[in-house]
């Protein structure tokens, strides 16, 4: 195999922009396939009280994983079969109530062709994802999904990119169908996605934060000295003000810095001379991603957290990048 001298970055620029829109060009077609068939096999799954069970080979193997994954994560419980391990014995994880939705390209892979007898035997629902219609898998299948393309982004025409693009599409558009006709919600979608930082956006509360701070707070009364040290003790650079156990202000390190500048006799100065009034606030049980957008679109650093109506703490910009809501 001779080694291209093509070097030029402009060169390889226009190459990789080639394959992405040669790529576009191939899948937009794909949407005028989305026909009766389709609309069928997810009227199919909706109603099966079983899993769908996810086979292929090669490159729709892979393919068939990922489509597991995102039906699994949107409410279709599916397993991913590999068809050579099928014919091998794991045809066992067929169930009497699951529907099975294999994937080729050419429909007519010889694994793909020995699974096909054996399935139809069993008399489970039989999904076809294909880029050939006319082929023994889309003859044998209940169900069709038309995942044909003019050609491969492969200068060669050979290397399976645009169709396992188009395979992953199609995927989708089913997952995302099903999601729907189930009414599928956030906090279900929350329910499937418990961990790291989309669990996090779907699950963690300004109470979840606010709990890891201390909670720096003063009275209005309190001398501008005492204020300065109670910052300093908690590093958020601010504290609440508290009229007895009601919240009155806030008092930030820009506040602080206004104050000096404002006054030149500071022995009388006390908290309420200093505060901003009427802070924003958040209560403990809402969603840290809408702590992110209030402050976001109200351009501020903190928001106070409030329980029942009462000081429970703070939520501070950089908790939420360190959390990854942000």
């Amino acid at each position: 195999m001779a080694v291209s001298e093509m070097s030029d970055p402009n060169q390889i620029q226009i190459i990789a922009r080639e394959a992405i829109e040669s790529q576009l060009n191939s899948l937009t077609p794909l949407a005028h396939q989305i026909d009766e068939s389709f609309a069928g096999a997810a009227d199919a799954l909706l109603k099966s009280s079983g899993r769908l069970v996810v086979t292929g080979i090669g490159k729709s193997a892979i393919v068939g994983q990922k489509i597991t994954a995102t039906l699994n994560s949107t409410g279709q419980p599916a397993v991913f079969m590999h068809a050579a391990d099928a014919i091998h014995g794991d045809l066992g994880m067929v169930q009497p109530n699951d529907c099975v939705l294999a994937i080729s390209k050419s429909g007519n892979t010889p694994e793909i062709q020995a699974l096909l007898p054996l399935l139809k035997m069993r008399g489970n629902p039989l999904i076809a994802l294909v880029g050939n219609t006319d082929s023994p898998l889309s003859h044998g299948a209940d169900f069709v999904l038309n995942a044909t393309v003019d050609r491969e982004a492969c200068p060669h025409n050979l290397a399976p990119t645009t169709s396992t693009s188009a395979q992953m599409l199609m995927g989708d558009a089913l997952a995302i169908t099903l999601l729907r006709m189930r009414g599928f919600s956030a906090a279900d979608f929350a329910d499937h996605h418990p961990g790291g930082q989309l669990g996090k956006r779907l699950y963690l509360t300004c109470g979840d934060i606010a709990a890891k701070h201390g909670q720096p707070s003063v009275q209005l009364s309190t001398a501008w000295r005492d204020v300065v040290l109670e910052m300093t003790k908690h590093r958020l650079g601010m504290t609440a003000v508290l009229d007895q156990d009601q919240i009155a202000g806030i008092i930030t390190d820009g506040d602080l810095r206004r104050m000096l500048e404002k006054h030149s006799d500071l022995e009388a100065i006390v908290a309420a001379d200093i505060q901003s009034p009427n802070p924003s606030c958040i209560e403990s049980d809402t969603l840290a991603l809408e702590a992110a957008a209030l402050m976001q679109e109200r351009k501020i650093t903190q928001l106070i957290v409030k329980q029942n109506g009462v000081y429970a703490g703070v939520v501070h910009l950089h908790d939420l990048y360190q959390e990854g809501i942000l």
